[in-house]
């Protein structure tokens, strides 16, 4: 997959303002730490998640959303009017129906002549929804487009607490729980557009992408049978391991497609999931690891938001400066994996 004429106009994230560390976690879980004789920083041990970050007040997907969004669009050189599509990709969303987009949409004082829709692929949506945006300013269809996502973790945090407090789990039962103990909140948005529109923008490349369905339920979540909210179990050591070997298998391919190798990058940045999945994919890999720039420590893994808002914080911060090859390697539950290549 080889991308001709897009570019990152603007890539911008929202922390959420309230923190809850892992220690707080814990805190709240203390019954069930106590009856289990769990140790006490065990969270924090295992993940190299120390915070993760989270609204203040009961906030829509859409809203994060549309924030993030707002900010995108007053960075950029492109007018609010010239935007012909925008793209909802997270995990979050208002409704099943109508699309979270369209509040989105709404949110942002975007006109009418635009495509509104949602894409949502797990952790991955906000990568898909850029390689859409990018085929469609090569193709020719549209100038420019802009992509929000709005990651709320909080109710299944919150609902997972109230679960392994409830039930009578053992040591072995609480694993499939674990996963959720990481997930955070977060939103960002990127204004994607035709080079001739901004040519100081970043450049995006091409990649590739690589699916392993028959890992799909590794990962999986759905809203509770008793209407209670969302819940998700996750194997959390299996989904490791599958998905750095996919990991493996689309970086040879990316490789490949864009000519690099793997000293071509100058900065890494990946799905955010915790340190040792971070250890194991740079081993794996043979990735250097002075060239990643991590967020879980204080953000968790905020979903579909977590590539880009890291990407964005990364550039904020100077870390990703002009002229820099980024290589993003994203991967979500599905199994599914995409890796893209830009020039900043």
């Amino acid at each position: 997959m080889r991308i001709q004429s897009a570019v990152i106009d603007s890539i911008v994230y929202v922390a959420p303002p309230k923190i809850w560390t892992s220690a707080y976690i814990e805190e709240r879980l203390k019954p069930l730490y106590d009856r289990l004789r769990l140790p006490e920083g065990r969270l924090e041990l295992m993940t190299g998640i120390r915070e993760r970050r989270f609204w203040d007040h009961d906030i829509r997907p859409s809203e994060a959303s549309a924030e993030a969004g707002r900010k995108a669009i007053e960075r950029s050189g492109i007018d609010p009017s010239d935007i012909e599509v925008c793209i909802h990709s997270s995990v979050s969303r208002d409704m099943l129906e109508p699309s979270t987009a369209s509040f989105a949409h709404r949110l942002m004082g975007l006109s009418p002549n635009v495509q509104v829709f949602d894409v949502s692929n797990a952790c991955l949506g906000f990568l898909n929804s850029l390689t859409m945006l990018s085929a469609m300013i090569d193709a020719g269809q549209i100038k420019s487009g802009i992509v929000v996502s709005g990651e709320n973790g909080r109710p299944l945090l919150e609902r997972t607490i109230q679960l392994l407090l409830e039930r009578d789990l053992n040591r072995k039962t609480i694993k499939p729980y674990f996963a959720n103990l990481t997930i955070g909140a977060g939103a960002v948005a990127a204004v994607v557009c035709h080079e001739s529109l901004s040519p100081d923008g970043h450049r995006l490349l091409g990649g590739a992408c690589l699916a392993d369905t028959s890992n799909n339920e590794l990962c999986q979540g759905d809203a509770s049978g008793s209407g209670s909210g969302f819940e998700m179990q996750t194997d959390s050591e299996e989904m490791l391991h599958a998905g750095v070997d996919l990991a493996k298998r689309t970086w040879s391919a990316f490789k490949d497609e864009l000519a690099w190798d793997e000293n071509t990058p100058d900065r890494i940045v990946c799905h955010q999931v915790g340190s040792a999945h971070q250890k194991l994919l740079f081993e794996t890999l043979g990735l250097e690891g002075e060239k990643d720039y991590s967020s879980f420590p204080e953000f968790g893994n905020t979903g579909s938001a977590a590539l880009p808002l890291t990407l964005a914080k990364a550039a904020e911060e100077g870390f990703v400066k002009k002229g820099d090859r980024v290589a993003m390697l994203g991967i979500g539950s599905g199994l599914n994996c995409l890796m893209l290549g830009a020039e900043w």
